[in-house]
């Protein structure tokens, strides 16, 4: 009776001290063996989730102009790399509304074309090009400007124009240089696209497959 019970009381006690390291140790030899593919997957996937936010932000710009009934401008700031959302206000100081921190560059580019890739087509629209913003806006209390920006003014009206107010279609991409300031992707399957078209401020996300874009939306 006595030995039941202390065979009782062990099984009720837990695990032993080397059932738990040997756990342990197989929870450590399985991280070691994943954590090269989590990096690797995350690092494939950061010129997409880097065009995806671009997009959410481009059409957040177009709703606000529309709820605001006054001009939004979306901007790629490659002097402080980050992408904005500014509000006009109608003639008052231009004021920011949104700032998200791009990748560092030397992970993904957003700014030329890469090499050995062509533009998606239809449309062929002119690439991005920078310039210096002349606009300027206020961040808090701080005046930003003679960035070199590129930008695209989402009006009340659904079109999307430039400083001159001529609607601006263009394309936009997102890619992993195979090294820091090379023009040459990392993989033509990473690399991303959006159209902008001005006339009526819709966007088309593009996917290379290796040999050609692909419209996804």
């Amino acid at each position: 009776m006595r030995n039941r019970l202390h065979k009782a009381g062990r099984d009720n006690s837990g695990f032993s001290m080397t059932e738990l390291l040997v756990v342990l140790g197989i929870i450590a030899i399985m991280s070691v063996i994943s954590l090269p593919y989590i990096v690797n997957y995350k690092k494939a996937y950061k010129s997409e989730d880097q065009a995806l936010k671009v997009i959410d932000m481009m059409r957040e710009a177009g709703q606000l102009a529309l709820n605001r009934r006054r001009t939004i401008r979306f901007e790629i700031d490659f002097t402080d790399n980050a992408a904005l959302i500014i509000d006009e206000n109608g003639g008052a100081a231009d004021t920011q509304i949104k700032k998200l921190p791009l990748e560092m560059t030397k992970d993904v580019r957003m700014d030329i074309i890469p090499a050995t890739i062509s533009k998606p087509n239809p449309p062929n629209y002119n690439d991005l090009a920078a310039s210096t913003d002349t606009l300027g806006h206020l961040a808090g209390t701080v005046t930003v400007t003679g960035h070199s920006v590129w930008a695209a003014r989402f009006r009340s009206d659904g079109s999307v124009v430039n400083a001159a107010n001529v609607p601006i279609n263009a394309n936009i991409y997102s890619w992993p240089p195979i090294s820091p300031g090379s023009t040459t992707p990392r993989s033509k399957a990473e690399v991303r696209a959006i159209t902008i078209f001005g006339g009526s401020g819709a966007i088309r996300y593009w996917k290379h497959d290796g040999t050609n874009f692909v419209a996804n939306q």
